[in-house]
């Protein structure tokens, strides 16, 4: 038998993306718009930088997203990573996430995410 050859490569691994619609000032999770690999894949990154979408990229977060259904809210499991996706955002375009005023007149992020 042969040795296994040193230029065996794995194949490439087949991009995958998923896009969040959150609106600001709602008491919701983020939504699940649209999921795709390989070719819808690029198709929803080129859309987001054509229409000035910011992206993130996070391979761990994007798996469990992606098995998510379209028009699902994100699961538990994913506030935490989607909220610093969110903060990421705000702060790239320069905003302050919404809030709103607490019993205490505190003021504290709306949903689940900054």
């Amino acid at each position: 038998m042969s040795a296994p050859s040193s230029n065996h490569r794995p194949p490439p691994r087949r991009p995958v993306a998923v896009a969040l619609k959150y609106e600001p000032g709602a008491q919701s999770l983020p939504r699940i718009v649209a999921t795709g690999k390989g070719h819808v894949a690029d198709q929803i990154l080129e859309l987001a930088f054509a229409n000035g979408v910011k992206v993130r990229e996070d391979a761990d977060l994007v798996q469990v997203l992606s098995a998510v259904d379209i028009d699902s809210e994100i699961p538990i499991e994913a506030i935490a990573a989607v909220a610093e996706i969110l903060a990421y955002v705000y702060r790239a375009n320069g905003t302050l996430p919404p809030s709103t005023e607490s019993d205490d007149g505190a003021k504290a992020p709306v949903g689940a995410a900054p």
